[in-house]
């Protein structure tokens, strides 16, 4: 029999408890694929990611609880240093390759793969999907949405957040954040990956990223999902308007960018 369920807060796509050092949510048809792909790159050194327990007794998934600071808004002050920033990279990098050799070919993911499927994508490599210890990145949860895609798809997910340029990242904040590049920010981020796209490649893509996701907060919505979702979506299409523009100057010669 579990233990006491305490409900985790956060997140708008389930409800998720802590049971002891595991965490549950409601299972799919896609939970049994995402099991065998954490197994996976956990077998190959991304201890970053939860373990996998299979399902419980009233049928929902189980997967190793990850200690550590979750941030949420406000956005702490710590979240926005380089370091940080340059970790996330370096783990998408590590969680990517080592999907490379992942098969299975029977696998159900719960949003579609997209091309080039390069390799396994998290989807919403976020800082609220981001587990971080005395204000260090530690490790990187929720990975319900996973599936395959092209690697930029997430990495411009990631600097939309953490750039970042997403319009509600500085909302309600009482310190400075004068100091913030988010252009160089992106610069740093790519170089950390390991990746030779150009900003506009990765604002271009992150545009597209948010049209559709943009999309996704509207069906959700439509279908008895959170009221807020509409929120989101019209910031999405908002900042997905903004970046395109920024994607567009960031071709010209003189490249001034700011937002």
């Amino acid at each position: 029999m579990p233990g006491h369920e305490e409900p985790l807060t956060g997140g708008t796509m389930n409800a998720v408890v802590r049971v002891g050092d595991t965490v549950r949510r409601t299972a799919g048809p896609w939970t049994p694929t995402v099991h065998e792909y954490l197994r996976h790159v956990r077998g190959r050194g991304i201890t970053e990611v939860p373990e996998p327990f299979g399902l419980d007794e009233r049928g929902r998934e189980v997967v190793s609880f990850l200690p550590g600071d979750v941030p949420g808004w406000p956005a702490p002050e710590w979240l926005w240093s380089e370091r940080n920033l340059r970790d996330a990279g370096r783990l998408l990098r590590r969680l990517h390759d080592a999907s490379l050799d992942l098969d299975l070919p029977d696998a159900v993911w719960r949003l579609p793969a997209r091309e080039p499927a390069e390799v396994i994508c998290h989807n919403d490599a976020a800082p609220y999907n981001m587990v971080f210890r005395a204000g260090r990145l530690v490790g990187l949860i929720d990975v319900d949405t996973a599936s395959p895609g092209p690697r930029v798809w997430d990495v411009a997910y990631t600097a939309y957040r953490m750039a970042p340029f997403a319009g509600d990242a500085f909302a309600g904040v009482t310190y400075d954040v004068g100091h913030l590049d988010p252009p160089a920010r992106l610069d740093a981020l790519v170089a950390a990956y390991g990746a030779g796209w150009s900003s506009a490649d990765v604002l271009r893509t992150m545009a597209e990223r948010l049209t559709e996701l943009a999309a996704f907060s509207e069906a959700r919505a439509d279908d008895g999902g959170s009221a807020e979702l509409r929120d989101h979506a019209a910031m999405y299409r908002s900042d997905a308007a903004r970046v395109a523009g920024l994607a567009t100057r960031a071709t010209r010669p003189d490249r001034g960018t700011s937002i």
